[in-house]
């Protein structure tokens, strides 16, 4: 299921960005005491009492409606706000309460979201600095200080408990998340797949914060597609980021088994793709790259052949990911786009029995000598698959420092030559045997 998101907003120099930066432990966001200094979301994944979310960091919410930088902020605190779980409202503890926080409140009570009135930059526990705020209308503040780490376990504690359940599914089906940068063909393509032998079981519209889901079957076998808007580029530094797609597209990954990354045959390979892509790889999902608009092309016998060669070089991390070239336009070849995702998904779910594995592995190290650094080599006494979804497997060893990358990587070659796994990622965990 998708990670809750927390949105910080408030009027500029309140400390969101202090507040964002000490949650997730690092200086992501810059902090200066320019106000407005945050111009655009930022957005990481963080977790509290073992529950994970993604915390977003804005721009501080001015009441200029006529300078575009601020109506820019504005607009995207909004969209932060609309795929908000739950909204942190950061308030000033020693400044006492703004007239434009008041006009914030305004906005935010619309929003009929989860909400916590945070009161930054309370240095002691002193609940007169919470008076003045009580006229919001949203209770007692919680008062913390981002600059000394005070308070922040009580405002996590308040924060994961409302979060939303967990939804349960009621089939067992293969979800299919859709990415791609904007005008690849990605909703043509959904469209194609849907119009072909389509048996719909119950539209399940999505939620504000959420993509559409469209369950339907084909060929006896249950599947969720989950289309997502188009992932943008990085807009020149004077505009304003389109994180809003962004953070929906990773819900839509997180939520998915199999991943198609759309590719435009007529624009192929822009930087943008490499980062769609790489959202789909970082996640850990089976992945099936999709060149469309294929019609367009002008080919001829090796046309094909050179676009997978620059596909598997400059995206050389998708290297297990099956290519397919199709134009949903004109139908062709989207009738292997879900035969292939049946079979990717049954890869991502594959488990090796730990015996084979191990002969595998002894295999394995007869032709190849484990790496070695300073007089001491390698050894490695045990594999098993300790997980499915994405394929994990944990490696027992003596150091785990002298497993070099390139040693990792034959054992991967290795186990996909006997095993297989076509589009789907193969994590290691690689872990000291403890002594007798």
């Amino acid at each position: 299921m998708p990670k809750p998101i927390v949105a910080i907003v408030g009027r500029p120099n309140v400390g969101k960005s202090a507040l964002f930066n000490r949650i997730i432990g690092e200086r992501l966001a810059i902090v200066e005491d320019t106000p407005g200094i945050t111009r655009d979301r930022l957005y990481r994944e963080t977790e509290w009492m073992g529950k994970p979310f993604l915390l977003v960091d804005t721009g501080g919410i001015t009441s200029n409606k006529k300078d575009v930088f601020d109506v820019k902020v504005y607009s995207q605190a909004m969209l932060a706000i609309d795929e908000a779980d739950v909204i942190w409202f950061v308030v000033d503890a020693r400044e006492g309460l703004h007239p434009l926080d008041r006009e914030i409140a305004d906005l935010l009570r619309k929003a009929q979201k989860p909400l916590i009135l945070v009161a930054n930059k309370a240095d002691t526990y002193d609940p007169a600095l919470a008076s003045d705020f009580y006229a919001l209308g949203f209770g007692p503040p919680v008062l913390v200080s981002a600059e000394h780490a005070l308070n922040l376990g009580d405002l996590l504690d308040r924060t994961v408990a409302e979060f939303p359940p967990q939804e349960q599914e009621v089939e067992e089906a293969i979800r299919v998340a859709i990415i791609g940068r904007p005008n690849t063909g990605k909703s043509s393509l959904l469209n194609a797949i849907l119009g072909e032998e389509r048996v719909i079981v119950s539209p399940i519209p999505g939620t504000t914060r959420d993509a559409i889901d469209t369950p339907f079957q084909y060929g006896g076998t249950n599947y969720i597609l989950v289309d997502t808007a188009g992932i943008r580029r990085k807009a020149r530094v004077e505009e304003a980021v389109e994180y809003y797609s962004v953070l929906r597209a990773i819900r839509a990954v997180e939520r998915a088994d199999v991943v198609l990354v759309v590719l435009d045959a007529t624009d192929f390979l822009a930087e943008q793709d490499k980062k769609v892509a790489g959202i789909a790889h970082e996640a850990g999902k089976a992945v099936i790259l999709v060149v469309n608009k294929w019609d367009l092309v002008e080919k001829d016998s090796r046309t094909a052949q050179v676009f997978i060669e620059r596909l598997r070089t400059e995206l050389s991390f998708l290297e297990y990911a099956p290519v397919l070239f199709i134009s949903a336009k004109t139908g062709q070849r989207v009738q292997k786009v879900l035969p292939e995702v049946f079979n990717v998904a049954n890869e991502y779910s594959k488990r090796i029995p730990t015996r084979a594995l191990n002969a595998l592995l002894r295999e394995a190290l007869l032709r190849h000598q484990p790496p070695s650094r300073k007089g001491k080599q390698l050894k490695v006494y045990y594999a098993t698959q300790v997980k499915v979804k994405p394929p994990t497997i944990q490696l027992w060893v003596n150091d785990p420092a002298l497993m070099h990358f390139s040693f990792r990587r034959f054992l991967e070659n290795q186990i996909r030559a006997n095993f297989g796994f076509t589009g789907s990622p193969l994590h290691f965990l690689v872990r000291a045997k403890a002594k007798a």
